[in-house]
């Protein structure tokens, strides 16, 4: 009897887990539902870079542990990156086609770790974009980070070295570069309005009165 009650209580923590992980995932798509990448151009030059890669995850710019279920990008497997003139193809087993225009990429670098994979250091490639946003009435050019790793060494080099090539889209500014811009100058008409500090003379004939 004991043992039926033990193997009850198992498969019903066995089910509840898997159902938190259901909800947790069905959560995260209809929150992500609104990005997704770009149409393949009709015509495109040959590529630069041809690399078999296994994609890990796309995430949040800067936040490798809170994965993104963005449409063609939601779950890992083998695939290719293609580095051509006009951008970057992502083909990944069992998803749809995945196209970054030049405009929209950011930069690749190497990286250590992402959501599910660590690896060792530097054995990651991140591919830093902004995602197309469908369906807001606001869109906001959401910075995202996909992550592969390389199958063989030295493509690493070529497809970020390709990828830095082609880069057309504006690099976030940090912290420290914000920081150190300088003041925006004062409109004229606010200097002039501004009311002028009084002189010495007038301080000390208000202090006598």
């Amino acid at each position: 009897m004991d043992k039926v009650i033990g193997t009850v209580v198992a498969i019903a923590v066995v089910a509840f887990v898997g159902w938190l992980m259901y909800r947790s995932w069905k959560r995260r798509t209809v929150r992500d539902e609104s990005l997704g990448s770009y149409p393949v151009p009709a015509e495109h030059g040959a590529p630069v870079v041809d690399a078999e890669v296994l994609y890990v995850a796309t995430t949040p710019f800067g936040e490798p542990l809170e994965r993104l279920a963005v449409h063609g990008l939601a779950f890992r497997g083998s695939g290719h990156v293609e580095v051509i003139p006009e951008g970057v193809i992502l083909r990944i087993a069992g998803e749809s086609l995945t196209f970054i225009p030049a405009d929209r990429l950011v930069g690749a670098q190497l990286a250590s770790y992402a959501i599910d994979r660590g690896v060792e250091p530097e054995g990651l490639v991140a591919l830093t974009w902004i995602a197309r946003e469908q369906g807001t009435l606001e869109p906001t050019e959401p910075r995202v980070d996909s992550y592969v790793r390389a199958r063989y060494p030295g493509d690493p080099a070529r497809i970020i070295q390709a990828v830095n090539d082609i880069a057309a889209a504006p690099a976030p500014r940090s912290e420290q570069d914000i920081a150190a811009a300088p003041a925006a100058p004062r409109p004229e008409h606010d200097i002039a309005a501004a009311p002028a500090a009084p002189r010495p003379e007038q301080e000390s004939e208000a202090s006598h009165d």
